[in-house]
């Protein structure tokens, strides 16, 4: 209250240069009986610090307000969202429509998000340089999903996905090299070179792939969810899938299950736009996918801001473990093709890509938060940035480098036991398990 009586009786000064830097700043607009919110108090700094070389007061009231503005940063600040978030049939009014992060929080978030890009974009040179083969699926434009939804859960709640899922393979505690290592086949690769890119696997994070069939991967989520009841657990499931599977049968054979009996499992429609190469407009009538589960609730969450997809998530966690399951649809864009084989622009703009890069980027819009925030300086964000590319320049170098699985290798992980053979003798009717 001191700071701000300092500053309102500065306004009331008469002298001509004082009543100048009023009009430069709207001291009483800005400043309240209470302390402004987080978007006035930066502003309010900002302000204070550029014009105190003249005013000893604005110089205290500028200096409090940037011991102020830190304290705050470590507590926590409010952003609001953008695009609000939208309810079905929800039990309340919902998620809010802010999310409270603090500096590390925020960091945290823009390191991983830009090491997914990072990594995605040497995928992409290592494919056209013949290093990877097969199929190649990159995540660039969504990965405020994946790092939001993985700030919602616990390590012990399970996650599946179909094939763009390099991203959530490495948030669910793989590392770069791992799966740079799978993409070229090397057996160091987190399924020993066997997978590729659509078949990532780590079951130390509870990630269960990494499906190349559409839409498969959601009723497998759906036994996940079934387990975490069974085993009396407060565990959840996540299932994963694009809007090009959303249509199918079997993603409403898993709706159906999991309501009646009560599963603790979301299933997380990852809307970006496009079903290879059809849109959404061309594809659905009556595009609202977090409204497909009829009886059950549902979310519409803005899926280029991370903040929004964890507030969300974490409201849908807290739901799903007590009530049963959750539709959600990620409103997010893909930047590239659907893969390597898409060029991506002949369903689409290059106009239109572009203003999608430049009004609703995940990792510019975090990148902004902070810079307007005064939570991070551009010289600590530039660190981190060279960080990330050493670290993934690192990763390259060690999956390029890696041996190829031995020939052996193809025969081996087939059968868990001895298998039976039909139509022959009996005591020629098993073959052992080594062989």
């Amino acid at each position: 209250k001191d700071l701000i009586e300092d500053v309102i009786k500065l306004e009331k000064a008469k002298d001509a240069q004082h009543n100048a830097t009023c009009h430069v700043v709207d001291f009483h607009h800005i400043t309240r009986p209470i302390l402004p919110d987080d978007t006035k108090m930066a502003f309010l700094t900002r302000s204070l610090i550029s014009l105190a070389s003249t005013h000893a007061p604005l110089l205290r009231a500028a200096t409090g307000l940037r011991g102020y503005a830190k304290k705050n940063a470590s507590e926590g600040v409010k952003f609001e969202f953008s695009v609000p978030t939208v309810g079905h049939k929800l039990p309340d009014e919902g998620p809010p429509q802010f999310c409270v992060a603090t500096r590390e929080e925020l960091l945290d978030h823009y390191r991983t998000m830009f090491l997914i890009r990072r990594m995605e974009i040497a995928a992409d040179s290592l494919y056209k340089a013949k290093k990877i083969r097969g199929f190649l699926h990159l995540y660039n434009g969504q990965e405020a999903v994946c790092v939001g939804l993985e700030a919602a859960l616990r390590k012990e709640d399970k996650v599946i996905t179909a094939y763009r899922d390099h991203g959530f393979q490495l948030c669910r505690g793989d590392t770069p090299t791992n799966i740079l290592s799978e993409l070229m086949g090397k057996e160091t690769g987190c399924s020993r070179g066997r997978g590729g890119s659509m078949h990532m696997y780590f079951p130390e994070g509870n990630f269960y792939g990494g499906n190349g069939i559409v839409g498969a991967q959601v009723p497998l989520g759906t036994g996940l969810a079934f387990a975490c009841k069974y085993n009396n657990t407060d565990n959840l499931a996540v299932s994963l899938y694009g809007d090009g599977a959303a249509n199918q049968g079997q993603i409403y054979e898993a709706y159906n299950m999991a309501a009646l009996w009560k599963l603790p499992q979301i299933f997380i429609c990852e809307n970006n736009q496009y079903a290879m190469g059809t849109s959404v407009e061309r594809s659905t009538i009556g595009v609202g996918y977090y409204q497909r589960g009829d009886y059950i609730p549902g979310l519409k969450v803005d899926g280029m801001d991370v903040l929004a997809v964890k507030t969300a998530l974490k409201y849908a966690a807290d739901y799903v473990r007590k009530n049963g399951p959750m539709v959600i649809e990620m409103n997010t864009y893909r930047y590239v093709g659907h893969s390597m084989s898409d060029p991506g622009t002949t369903y689409r703009s290059r106009s239109e890509i572009k203003q999608v890069r430049d009004t609703k980027d995940p990792i510019s819009k975090i990148k902004t938060r902070l810079l307007e925030h005064e939570l991070a300086t551009e010289e600590e964000i530039s660190a981190i940035e060279k960080e990330v590319r050493a670290q993934i320049s690192a990763a390259e170098k060690a999956a390029t480098e890696a041996p190829f699985p031995n020939d052996i290798e193809v025969y081996q992980d087939i059968y868990s036991t001895d298998v039976p053979v039909r139509s022959v003798e009996l005591c020629n009717s098993y073959i052992p398990a080594s062989h």
